[in-house]
């Protein structure tokens, strides 16, 4: 996907699992982020920062400033940027899996035999992820200066040393930057910026210029290479750069240097070779849907793009960044799917939880193991075994909130096994089924025992909405306990733990039992946010209903067979949340607006509620999209004006031109009437250009829900039960990957008929196959591979499911209606 307009206000960025770089979309690298304001930019191996940025000047004029971009492309895995001139470049940047190293290609073309003379410029920033610009110490505090040298070809950084704060381990950082080709000449200098020099310096906090190039924590120093450049006439001649680094010293960052710069050509092959692997996997079409069907595709590569990896992570609990205590013990490695770039690329539960249903619909299965093997390696360090799960974590081994004596988060916890369980289903992977067990039996031992005081069965603790006004019980923590513990109860059933699997259904028969009556609020159309502070009988355990994003998550889990919601309820909930007070251009709000009359002043459309008084929060996250998508396919409801409005409000975010700001990447938070576009604003005041959560509203609705995918191979089964969304006639998947197989799968809806085709590879499974009917729809026949057939009509949330047993590995039913 390419993009030419306004490129100077556009992030760029390029990842591997062990480095990635952010600059702007001309080539330049303006200061970006906010946890350490402008240092979330530049170039990066995780936990370490190792460049600001990297420019290239051609005969004195640098690209992007003296010589403008012309385009700026997107590729999966890599990213270009087209110069125009008398002598045109393109530049090729990616990051090669497994190396701790950016590799940057300039391709030279000229019509007239000439000698250029190429200049490389490189300001490093050996800075840590953590401590942030805002913690106790700082970024600051801890960071010390860099040195530069030349040596063999190539610049070198470094920082060695203590930092002078409580605590600090002695470290030796080391960056290389070098080409493929030998420098006629080098030079060392504190700036070497390209054409960011003379840099204009963001303060550490307060007011800030519109632009910056660097910022008041830096302490790095700069360099250039210079080269001469041969070019026949109309033949094209690429060198290459890279940029690499370690946290362990000059020698780990030699080492690889010389794996990025040895075959830098076989490397990017194998690049989009592995990016090719994954859009072969759940490849779709949607003929009733093209951006949807397109926005498959690039979701996809947004989870590969935020999968990362660190080693040696000191586990340390520094109580939201108020102290920096020792360590109490290491992870040796950690992989997991980093939440959002460029200031959340680093270890979540709650994100990775949600974003693990889009990751299992793409069949990027070790990523979600990886993922949870990590959560729980720095949760159990780190909490001493109780089972809580760890909220934040860098990939230095610092977690910012999340220990036995913090807060929260409550959701998280309960979570953890139904993402244990929902890996299981699509795997059949008992093994690691049998690792995450004891921890997920943990999890949900832990809240009963440590949030539940009044032992009413609603827990107590944050949630994902951290907001005032809100009582200390939580919808989302109910809604996702209850379905935790029922895929907790089917871990301990296969398991043949009865005692486990008896208090576990127990607990979720309880809840379920009392949800409606307790959470459901009539005269707002919907569920409760939360629930007053029991411990204050004046409260009498009052609802609380604000409108957040949170009161759709009884129609979008799961739990057992169908949503926690009853359907009476949910068709009221979700068409209110349909309605402008709810839902905007792009998505679902994150707080709707309140009655016209609202203290609070809420501006915008308004719905007819009783509420508490809080102001609305119009800003749309890919995520509270997400859920509704997910929610509304979980009734059936496809329609244009239902689950379409949120699937496509993601998928325009993502990919529509007069939208994005990054071409192809799902961003946090859409533009919307409280939140203005990232691309207006500075690149220090900007949510992340691509969070991965948003594909979960994505991938789950289209492969789960629209093409019916629902394995559960932990038990041998598998049933495949499409619904065509309202208005279409088609829908059809290929390569969906199950435990070591994958099911292809096609439903179409043409003269009175629905057919639906499924083939299976190598998937072990008593499978189930079938369609939703269209509502009022009235069958006619059913037939298997030609032949009449026997069916079962199963009344579902969805609608009525007809469902037929599949034989053979390929299967064609027809169901004719009347």
């Amino acid at each position: 996907m390419s993009e030419s307009r306004r490129l100077a206000d556009r992030r760029s960025l390029v990842v591997g699992d062990r480095a990635y770089a952010m600059g702007d979309e001309t080539g330049l690298y303006p200061a970006t982020g906010w946890h350490t304001r402008g240092e979330m930019g530049g170039i990066w191996t995780p936990p370490l920062k190792l460049l600001d940025g990297l420019w290239f000047g051609l005969d004195g004029d640098w690209l992007g400033k003296d010589v403008a971009a012309a385009k700026y492309t997107s590729g999966h895995g890599y990213q270009r940027i087209d110069y125009p001139g008398d002598v045109r470049v393109q530049r090729t940047d990616f990051v090669p899996d497994g190396i701790r190293a950016t590799v940057v290609g300039l391709t030279l073309k000229a019509s007239k035999a000439k000698t250029v003379t190429l200049d490389v410029d490189a300001h490093s920033e050996l800075m840590p992820t953590y401590p942030w610009g805002g913690t106790t110490p700082n970024a600051g505090q801890s960071n010390l200066p860099d040195t530069g040298s030349y040596a063999d070809g190539a610049l070198r950084f470094r920082d060695q040393g203590t930092p002078p704060v409580a605590n600090a381990a002695a470290h030796d950082y080391a960056a290389l930057v070098g080409s493929s080709l030998r420098p006629t000449s080098h030079a060392l200098g504190a700036n070497h910026r390209g054409p960011q020099d003379p840099a204009v310096i963001c303060p550490a906090d307060g007011d800030a210029p519109a632009h910056c190039d660097d910022t008041a924590f830096g302490k790095g120093t700069g360099g250039r290479l210079t080269y001469s450049v041969d070019l026949k006439p109309g033949k094209a001649t690429t060198v290459w750069f890279a940029v690499a680094g370690s946290d362990d010293g000059q020698g780990a960052a030699r080492r690889e240097y010389r794996n990025a710069i040895s075959n830098p050509e076989k490397l990017l092959r194998a690049k989009t070779a592995s990016r090719d692997r994954i859009n072969s996997m759940s490849s779709v079409d949607l003929p009733g849907d093209r951006l949807l069907q397109q926005s498959v595709e690039w979701s996809k590569q947004n989870l590969a793009d935020s999968v990362q990896e660190a080693h040696h992570l000191q586990i340390r609990d520094v109580n939201e960044g108020k102290s920096y205590p020792a360590p109490v013990g290491t992870v040796d490695v950690a992989r997991w799917f980093g939440a959002g770039f460029p200031d959340y690329p680093w270890l979540f539960a709650t994100d990775g939880e949600y974003t693990s249903y889009a990751a299992v619909a793409a069949g990027q299965f070790d990523t979600v193991k990886a993922h949870l093997r990590a959560l729980k390696d720095v949760s159990d360090i780190l909490n001493n075994r109780s089972g809580k799960v760890a909220h934040e974590v860098t990939p230095t081994g610092d977690v910012y909130f999340g220990s036995n004596t913090s807060a929260g988060n409550t959701d998280e916890t309960v979570k953890f096994p139904s993402i244990v369980a929902l890996l299981w289903r699509w795997t059949g992977d008992d093994r690691f089924r049998d690792e995450m067990y004891d921890f997920s039996v943990r999890n949900l031992k832990y809240v009963y025992r440590e949030l539940d005081a009044d032992n009413d069965g609603w827990l107590e603790g944050l949630a994902n909405v951290e907001r005032t006004g809100m009582g200390s019980e939580k919808l989302d923590s109910t809604v996702y306990l209850a379905r935790g513990l029922r895929d907790l109860a089917d871990l301990a059933a296969s398991k043949h733990d009865r005692a486990t699997q008896r208090w576990a259904t127990a607990k979720a028969d309880d809840l379920q039992k009392r949800f409606e009556t307790r959470w459901w609020v009539a005269q707002a159309f919907g569920y409760a946010d939360s629930i007053d502070d029991p411990a204050n009988p004046a409260n009498d355990n009052t609802p609380i209903f604000q409108r957040h994003w949170t009161g759709v998550t009884p129609m979008e889990a799961e739990v057992g067979d169908a949503p926690l919601a009853s359907p009476e309820h949910a068709k009221i909930a979700l068409t209110q949340r349909e309605k402008p007070c709810y839902t905007g251009q792009f998505g679902l709000f994150h707080t709707g607006t309140g009655p016209t009359a609202d203290p609070a002043g809420n501006p915008g459309p308004s719905c007819d509620e009783v509420v508490s008084a809080v102001k609305s929060e119009r800003s749309i996250f890919s995520l509270n999209t997400s859920i509704m998508a997910v929610a509304e396919g979980n009734f059936g409801r496809l329609g244009t004006g239902q689950q379409q409005v949120y699937t496509t409000g993601n998928a325009r975010i993502q990919l529509d031109p007069k939208v994005w700001e990054t071409p192809g990447g799902m961003p946090e938070i859409a533009p919307s009437p409280d939140s203005p576009a990232n691309i207006d604003r500075a690149f220090t005041d900007r949510s992340m250009t691509m969070q991965a959560w948003g594909t979960y509203g994505v991938l789950w609705p289209v492969v789960h829900q629209q093409l019916g995918v629902d394995p559960d191979l932990g038990h041998g089964r598998l049933s495949i039960v499409p619904q065509i969304p309202g208005g279409q006639q088609k829908v059809a998947g290929s390569n969906i990957r199950l435990g070591h197989g994958s099911v292809d799968v096609s439903s179409r809806l043409a003269n009175k008929a629905i057919r639906t085709e499924v083939t299976i590879h190598g998937v072990g499974a008593a499978v189930t196959i079938g369609a939703v009917l269209p509502a009022g729809a009235k069958i006619a026949s059913v037939s298997v591979d030609g032949r009449s057939t026997q069916y079962k009509l199963v009344t579902t949330t969805r609608g009525t499911e007809v469902h037929v047993a599949a034989h053979g590995s390929r299967s064609t039913v027809v169901i004719t209606l009347r």
